[in-house]
């Protein structure tokens, strides 16, 4: 039993994931009334998802702004300007394939006939004002995330220019507990998804078998074609130099790591020393790289557009072009807040879904789908995120970085 506990405390997450995912399978071929009574599991793992959610991204979001150094002259600008038109690109590139290639999904509860669909862009900006202006009280406890996303912005810029350090430091440790809390019930994400799974199998049968593998290659095609087109075009429009030699190199140095820890911020001191064998500016990689784990999320905002268009197609909702813009723009943002824990990205989803009137509750059985793929997307999405902050510091680089080591 010690070593049962201590498994699922400190394991592999992953192989737990996979565990809860086979187990789930065989129960519902076993017992159907089995499978949906285990159900309740999932429905708790969904619960304290959206229990958490609203607060995680209100405190990230604070601390994020609050916490930025104040005059700190680098060449960092350029460098942050292609974080944020990679990453809007990224998300533009996901509603492209997504229209191409549209996902149906495959979970209980949701009510398409329930559901209307914004008729007009004019009333999705309307909805969205009103969202912003909410009560921040009322915000969080409703789960209005883009109420959320606007109040923490606020405060946050509030606290920007604090004279005490020991009120950032206050923030930093506020914002640690709160990701403390987060893994926690990450951590409680197998047992979530035997339920999910076993009694989504039970419902619906093998489809979403189907489902699933449609919506990882959606996800996966959406990030390779980040990775070796859009990514290099931005490369080449700043540094006028074949990129595709550097991105190579960052994909063999960073991106394999970045796969197998699943964390962008556990990457960054193999990205730092990337950095220094390039020969680059220490004073430049020393902040673009850190912020970059940070705020560079190009396959985060992949994930929140396809899992948020995804939810659309299947409800009935009609997403038109002006509407998808602002689903960029929103993915954009929200990546910038992405956590640095193991499908941190996947908590964002509601933010993105509410722009079209997605019920919470089934934003966040979304999301717990996402947990059920997120053996391939998370590791794929932390794969593209920490190699591209090598990729665009050497790209912003005034000389050439040395790339000889590679061999």
């Amino acid at each position: 039993m010690k070593k049962t506990i201590e498994f699922f405390r400190g394991g592999n997450l992953v192989l737990q994931i996979v565990i809860g995912l086979v187990l789930g399978v065989i129960l519902a071929l076993i017992s159907k009334e089995a499978a949906l009574s285990v159900g309740v599991l999932g429905e708790l793992f969904v619960g304290a998802l959206k229990a958490v959610a609203p607060i995680l991204i209100f405190i990230l979001v604070i601390v994020a702004i609050a916490t930025k150094p104040l005059n700190v002259k680098t060449d960092i600008k350029p460098i942050f300007i292609m974080y944020l038109a990679g990453m809007f690109l990224a998300a533009l590139v996901s509603v492209a394939i997504s229209f191409m290639f549209p996902v149906d999904l495959v979970f209980a509860g949701a009510q398409p006939e329930s559901l209307q669909a914004p008729a007009k862009i004019q009333n999705v900006l309307r909805d969205v004002l009103f969202k912003i202006v909410d009560n921040p009280v009322h915000a969080l406890a409703s789960a209005n995330f883009i109420g959320v996303l606007a109040w923490g912005t606020g405060i946050g810029l509030a606290l920007h220019h604090s004279s005490t350090h020991a009120t950032k430091e206050i923030l930093k440790d506020v914002n640690k507990s709160a990701l403390k809390l987060v893994n926690f019930i990450i951590r409680l994400a197998p047992v979530g998804i035997f339920g999910i799974i076993a009694q989504t199998f039970a419902q619906t049968g093998f489809d979403a078998i189907k489902s699933y593998g449609h919506l990882v290659i959606v996800l996966v095609s959406s990030m390779l074609f980040v990775a070796f087109v859009i990514n290099p075009i931005i490369m080449y429009i700043k540094s006028r130099r074949n990129p595709y030699p550097l991105i190579f190199v960052c994909l063999k140095e960073s991106a394999i790591t970045a796969f197998f820890t699943r964390s962008s911020a556990a990457n960054t001191p193999v990205n730092l020393a990337l950095c220094k064998k390039m020969g680059l500016n220490e004073d430049t990689y020393s902040i673009s790289i850190p912020l970059g784990s940070a705020i560079n999320m190009s396959g985060a905002a992949v994930t929140i557009t396809v899992f948020t268009l995804a939810t659309a197609h299947t409800l009935g909702i009609s997403v038109d072009f002006a509407s998808s813009i602002l689903l960029c723009v929103i993915a954009s943002l929200g990546a910038c807040g992405t956590s640095g824990v193991a499908g941190g990205s996947l908590l964002l989803i509601p933010l993105a879904c509410s722009l079209f009137n997605i019920d919470s509750d089934i934003a966040m059985k979304v999301v717990a789908i996402g947990f059920i793929v997120g053996v391939i997307q998370d590791s794929v999405e932390t794969a593209l995120n920490s190699s591209t902050d090598v990729m665009f510091t050497a790209a912003a680089s005034k000389k050439q970085p040395i790339l000889k080591f590679e061999q």
